[in-house]
């Protein structure tokens, strides 16, 4: 059986330098740039960045900018403001926007 040779898609030179960048400035601009820099698509360099340790998810937000928030979490702010032990199972369809209306 012969043995075939795999060809790195990163070198080590190439490794280094986008960890050193990253770790220096974690942001998706980064990443961009060191697509570019590579010639490689952003997520080949995300996967690269998790696979060395030290790519950071960013967190998600909505379209305003505010944090994703569950619509289950805030059931659950709303069962402990009013103390309900089993629940508001006639909710669970509501929107979300209807139950932030409730903690206010």
């Amino acid at each position: 059986m012969t043995e075939v040779k795999r060809t790195p898609n990163y070198t080590d030179e190439m490794v280094d330098a986008m960890v050193a960048e990253y770790s220096s400035n974690p942001t998706k601009d980064t990443v961009a740039s060191l697509a570019r820099e590579f010639n490689k698509s952003t997520r080949s360099i995300v996967a690269k960045l998790v696979r060395e340790g030290v790519y950071k998810a960013q967190p998600r937000t909505t379209k305003t900018g505010a944090p994703v928030v569950r619509k289950s979490e805030i059931v659950a702010e709303i069962q402990t403001e009013l103390g309900a032990q089993g629940g508001f199972p006639s909710w669970r369809k509501r929107q979300k926007l209807t139950y932030k209306t409730y903690l206010l």
